[in-house]
């Protein structure tokens, strides 16, 4: 005869013998299942847009400063209205949520096509659009995350995180590279052109979800929700924890902006290189979800999480090494891939997937700390924290990248970079010792 099982265990995923992702979300409720296959697909488009834009800014200026203004004139936008975003999640019904904000992201896309297919060669328009599109891409972001804790039990909430890294790595591996090939081939207009009619997919899973009011006592949608969000936030150690280590890994550890010169002047082979350099911390998102099927089981997480942010400090320094050893002997120009430097593009491709990969279980952990230990009336404002810190770090990262950039050495940014994370990580959770010891069987926030 078995032994039942303990009340400890119970409260963990069912134990399983393989490695590969549990799926038991994706069958246990349908309208999650629609909601990230509808995410999955629009953000395909997201991505590709992501790419060219960084191709037709630097197209138009020859600067990467220029295309790390697209993170600047953002930044602010996308951290009051992913604020905002939460507290409307926990203010209203969030299908309603999300279908206006998704509606919006959709218009913001199609003005980007408008402005590449009538060949306006001012950038600020761009700008604009792209800050748009930034702003309401955070908002539903906020509002979709909030929604997956009442779509799911707590004990699938860490496979739900693993899927939406499977998610996150097909559109950041399949996005970049159709970005990649269609700049290359048919132009910028008809790569936007195509998010377009992508992002259609998005409100699929949106429309067919069922009405989700959130629980407990709500307050309107003002100045003083977002204060209360931010209060409960300075008591909630382990979710600010979560928080200012993302921040620092994305701030230093975010090399992207540097794709469109490294493919122009440093490893070669142009538009393509962009697309499988962004791609590889794509894979390494992906293949780490597809065998993310143990993670369920991990108690530890706040330790979990410093280990794979350590390790992602480690391969941007590895990144950057590449990139000076290129640069000390010989940089390529040519901006075909046969005249790439094909020896620095494996191996920065590699380090880029260790990358991706130990983000994304960094991202798994983190998430699930979140939706295991926030309360149901605040995860919409605290997801809006997360959100606004998942996207807004990245273009802090570009900024970063963009004014050590100007000094000409482009491999300088990710090598210093990389080191601080590795240093600031290890002191910061050595000061915080209670991170650390983080239990999943006792969630606290």
């Amino acid at each position: 005869m078995s032994t039942p099982p303990s009340p400890e265990s119970a409260e963990l995923a069912p134990a399983r013998r393989g490695h590969v992702v549990d799926l038991s979300p994706l069958r246990d409720s349908p309208p999650f299942a629609r909601l990230w296959l509808g995410g999955a697909i629009s953000g395909i488009g997201g991505q590709m847009t992501v790419v060219a834009v960084g191709l037709h800014i630097y197209a138009l200026t020859r600067s990467t400063l220029a295309v790390s203004f697209v993170a600047l004139f953002a930044l602010v936008p996308m951290i009051v209205f992913g604020l905002y975003g939460g507290v409307l999640a926990d203010a209203f019904d969030r299908r309603r949520v999300a279908i206006v904000t998704a509606l919006v992201a959709w218009a913001s896309t199609a003005g980007i096509a408008a402005f590449a297919w009538l060949h306006i060669t001012v950038v600020w328009p761009l700008y604009v659009l792209t800050t748009l599109n930034a702003v309401a891409t955070v908002m539903i972001g906020a509002t979709r995350q909030a929604i997956t804790p009442r779509l799911l039990p707590a004990r699938l909430l860490p496979a739900a995180s693993a899927l939406n890294g499977i998610s996150m790595g097909v559109m950041v591996t399949v996005g970049p590279a159709l970005a990649g090939v269609l700049v290359a081939t048919v132009g910028i207009a008809w790569t936007y052109s195509v998010d377009v009619v992508l992002f259609t997919a998005a409100f699929l899973g949106i429309f067919t979800l069922p009405s989700i009011v959130p629980e407990g006592e709500r307050q309107s949608a003002g100045l003083r929700s977002v204060l209360d969000g931010l209060r409960f936030l300075r008591t909630a150690p382990n979710l600010s924890m979560t928080f200012v280590l993302d921040v620092i890994a994305m701030t230093l550890g975010q090399p992207r902006a540097l794709f469109p010169a490294v493919g122009a002047l440093l490893i070669g082979g142009g538009a393509v290189t962009v697309g499988i350099l962004t791609a590889a911390f794509a894979v390494g998102v992906l293949l780490s979800s597809v065998f993310s099927g143990r993670l369920g089981h991990v108690r530890r997480q706040g330790l979990a999480v410093e280990r794979s942010i350590v390790v992602y400090g480690a391969a941007i320094l590895g990144f950057g090494g590449v990139l000076a050893v290129a640069a000390f002997t010989g940089p390529s120009a040519d901006p075909s891939l046969t005249g790439a430097n094909t020896a620095a593009l494996v191996a920065a491709t590699l380090l880029l997937a260790v990358a991706g990969a130990a983000d994304n279980i960094s991202s798994i952990f983190r998430m699930t700390i979140l939706q295991a230990s926030a309360p149901d009336v605040m995860r919409g404002r605290l997801q809006g924290v997360f959100t606004v810190v998942v996207t807004g770090g990245p273009r802090l990262g570009d900024l970063y990248v963009g004014v050590l950039a100007l000094t000409g050495v482009l491999w300088f940014p990710p090598l210093l970079g990389g080191l601080l994370i590795v240093a600031l990580v290890s002191a910061i959770v050595r000061v915080q010792g209670s991170f650390r010891r983080y239990d999943a069987l006792a969630p606290t926030p």
